[in-house]
């Protein structure tokens, strides 16, 4: 069994991002997009800086995907009201549809790629990188 674990782990998110992008067609939903309607559909209204840190995020980088996904109509930016200074994500109506959409090829995805392995092994590949996501001394967290 080969055990270049960044290797290995590097070749495998550039096939699956590949996969994910070619399959949205051109003017429709990008990856990055899907991953702050996910963030948004389990909390919408959240503050820019909490969708940012759940997607891993820092703010120039949260900032340049809600505007991209502003412009696409799928999401409103507002103040907080509580702080003028904060923005609040929502979710528009096209977002929500885009949502569904993306869930249910989300979910495709995830079937195609558990194919060949029971679900105790789905399980161990399943913990392993959310454990690793969780233990900051050993990765931390990239700035962006």
């Amino acid at each position: 069994m080969d055990h270049r674990l960044i290797f290995l782990l590097n070749v495998a998110q550039r096939r699956v991002q590949h996969v994910v992008t070619s399959q949205a067609p051109k003017g429709r939903v990008t990856g990055a997009q899907s991953g702050l309607l996910f963030v948004l559909g389990r909390r919408n209204g959240a503050l820019m800086g909490e969708a940012g840190a759940a997607l891993d995020l820092g703010m120039p980088g949260i900032s340049g995907l809600v505007e991209r996904t502003v412009e696409a109509g799928l999401i409103e930016k507002r103040a907080d009201p509580d702080d003028g200074r904060a923005w609040r994500l929502w979710l528009t109506a096209a977002g929500r549809r885009a949502l569904v959409r993306a869930k249910a090829s989300a979910a495709e995805l995830n079937a195609r790629l558990a194919e060949g392995f029971t679900e105790a092994e789905i399980d161990v590949v399943a913990r392993w990188p959310t454990r690793l996501s969780r233990r900051k001394a050993i990765l931390p967290r990239a700035s962006s």
